[in-house]
């Protein structure tokens, strides 16, 4: 990493002011992960606040430090239970982009075997290319699922896994593979660009269809769409709508989350609508913190940019139109008449919905509205499934011991569904289960209400 710190300016000043609400009481240690799996104080908030004023003071950006910020998931369990109010979300994300800017100024270097952790080397660099080249495009990372598909349905795809070559070659490789839908439930399709409302319309709403939402979980978005179309509110589905940044922002790739919030923010002005619903937890955490991203360019352009503050006004009405799936519809008064569904479910707590939007009753009130759904909880709720947008990708061994935690915990219950708001909570914890051979269906909030109001259990 670099030898001298970037840490200076406004941006150094505007973390001072964050950082200092942190009074080292250590409620925030049994609640993240990364301190649950290795009881390190620097892989703790507190122990990464430490690090970031100690950055703050000059002292250098070094590859243990660095190491320490990309262990954090960014699940913001510390912040519900940090009994000061820290924004630790502030201090991680602003901590990641200080270790991108400084892994692109400095020179790459081969892996070091006997360094932990690596530098940003030319393997990891290439990785994370490649990531974040895929996945925040719907229409590459559709194109890639068609080899995918084909070893799936040959065979393939479990030959190679039990050889352990994905793991030789990329342990990235080899995490992608396992995490992966099966077969037939990533179906190609467009949405239409407006869903009516059945009987009186009450709402006119925007739908974000998503990146790996759109691929993987089309059904996902279909019956998100159904649910509001039955609660009477026309459904705008841009046509031309791309990523909402959200991997970019939550890994320190500022410049690059800023792009993709611009093309969002005109893509849904253009459609005038004044809600915009999100049904992907890690999606609707990024587009309500536009405000913030565009508010902190525009401080750092200085008063004299007015394309800056133009961005920061308009990042903010966005911002405020965002709305989760349940968040809304707890709003409204039930229309569409409930059939019952006799089924145990247990429901999931994405940290981008409960720990980071403050969103937990309001899922658990919708479904608790179903007839003969039983509701049950997950033991350990508050704590991550490792999934973490593209953690499971870049730290595997991390992520994978967090998901068959989760799964245990998930098992528990003796649930047949694991509800979850997320589409990276359901492929990490499909997997896990899928791995141990368990039978346990997944589904979204909206799919599970979309099938009581239409009459059908897909889960008898």
């Amino acid at each position: 990493m670099s030898e001298t710190t970037p840490m200076t300016g406004t941006e150094a000043d505007r973390l001072r002011a964050v950082t200092k609400d942190c009074v080292h009481c250590g409620f925030c240690l049994p609640a993240c992960p990364t301190y649950q799996l290795w009881g390190e104080e620097m892989d703790s908030p507190r122990g990464r606040i430490h690090l970031v004023n100690q950055l703050l003071d000059g002292a250098p950006l070094t590859d243990a430090t660095a190491g320490h910020f990309d262990a954090c998931l960014g699940c913001m369990a510390c912040m519900t239970a940090c009994p000061s109010g820290v924004q630790y979300d502030q201090i991680i994300e602003t901590a990641r982009t200080w270790v991108e800017d400084a892994a692109e100024a400095a020179e790459p270097v081969s892996e070091s075997p006997g360094q932990a952790p690596a530098r940003r080397s030319l393997k990891d660099r290439a990785t994370r290319e490649a990531i974040f080249a895929l996945f925040p495009y719907p229409e590459r990372l559709r194109a890639a699922t068609g080899p995918l598909r084909l070893m799936q349905k040959t065979g393939l795809d479990k030959l190679v896994a039990k050889s352990g070559l994905p793991a030789r070659i990329s342990p990235t490789a080899d995490a992608a593979l396992r995490i992966a839908p099966r077969t037939g439930k990533f179906p190609a399709g467009r949405f239409p660009e407006k869903v009516p409302a059945v009987g009186d319309r009450r709402a006119v709403v925007g739908m974000l269809t998503g990146c790996v939402q759109s691929v993987y979980f089309p059904r996902v978005n279909a019956a998100t769409a159904r649910v509001l179309a039955a609660e009477g509110c026309d459904v705008i589905i841009p046509r031309d709508q791309g990523c909402c940044g959200a991997l970019s922002s939550h890994s320190g790739r500022v410049a690059e989350a800023a792009g993709f919030a611009r093309k969002l923010i005109e893509t849904f002005e253009a459609a005038g609508v004044e809600t915009i619903i999100v049904n992907s937890a890690g999606c609707g955490s990024a587009m309500k913190e536009y405000e913030r991203l565009f508010a902190h360019l525009a401080a750092d352009a200085g008063p004299g940019d007015t394309e800056a503050a133009s961005w920061a006004e308009r990042a903010a009405a966005l911002s405020a139109c965002v709305k989760d799936l349940s968040e809304f519809l707890a709003g409204l008064d039930p229309v569409a008449p409930r059939h019952p569904l006799p089924v145990k479910a247990a429901y999931h707590d994405a940290c981008h919905l409960g720990h980071a939007q403050g969103i937990t009753a309001q899922p658990r009130s919708l479904l608790g509205g179903i007839p003969e759904l039983e509701l049950v909880e997950i033991g350990d709720a508050g704590t991550c499934c490792g999934s973490a947008g593209v953690y499971n990708l870049l730290q595997p061994e991390a992520a994978q011991e967090l998901g068959s935690r989760k799964a245990d915990a998930v098992q528990a219950t003796e649930a047949s569904l694991v509800i979850s708001a997320n589409p990276g909570c359901t492929l990490q914890i499909s997997s896990q289960l899928e791995a141990r051979g368990a039978s346990l269906a997944t589904a979204h909030t909206a799919e599970v209400l979309d099938a009581s109001i239409r009459g059908a259990n897909p889960w008898a």
